[in-house]
C-alpha cells in the first residue's frame, strides 16, 4: 500500500462514489486502517459547484472524479484490497485540498 493508490469502494455508496484514494504517509504502513477520500463521480452531480482546491477533479479509468476531500475516513487495510493504480502525479492537488481542509494556507 502506498500514498496516493486507488482503490475499488465496495461500500453502500459505490454507484456515486467508484474510487478511494489513500492519503496516509507511508510511514505509518504498521497501521491496520488507512486514511482515505472517497473520489465522486462528477456526473453524479452536475448542478453542484464545488471549491476547486478544497475538491480537486481528477480522471480515473477513464471517470471524471472529484476528490471529496471532507469527506476523508479510515477504512480497515483488509477491507481496501488490492490497488488499481495510482494518483502521485496529482500529489500537489491532493496535497492543497488536504492543507485547505485542514487551515494550512
Amino acid at each position: 500500500m502506498a500514498r496516493y493508490d486507488v482503490y475499488q469502494n465496495t461500500g453502500r455508496q459505490s454507484s456515486v462514489a467508484p474510487f478511494l484514494v489513500d492519503v496516509q504517509s507511508n510511514h505509518l504502513g504498521q497501521l491496520a486502517s488507512r486514511v482515505v477520500i472517497p473520489l465522486r463521480r462528477l456526473d453524479s452531480f452536475p448542478d453542484v459547484r464545488l471549491p476547486f482546491d478544497l475538491t480537486p477533479v481528477v480522471v480515473f479509468e477513464g471517470i471524471e472524479c472529484f476528490m471529496d476531500t471532507p469527506q476523508l475516513a479510515a477504512v480497515p487495510v483488509r477491507e481496501l484490497g488490492n490497488a488499481l493504480g495510482s494518483l502521485n502525479k496529482q500529489q500537489p492537488e491532493i496535497v492543497n485540498a488536504l492543507d485547505r481542509l485542514f487551515g494550512a494556507f
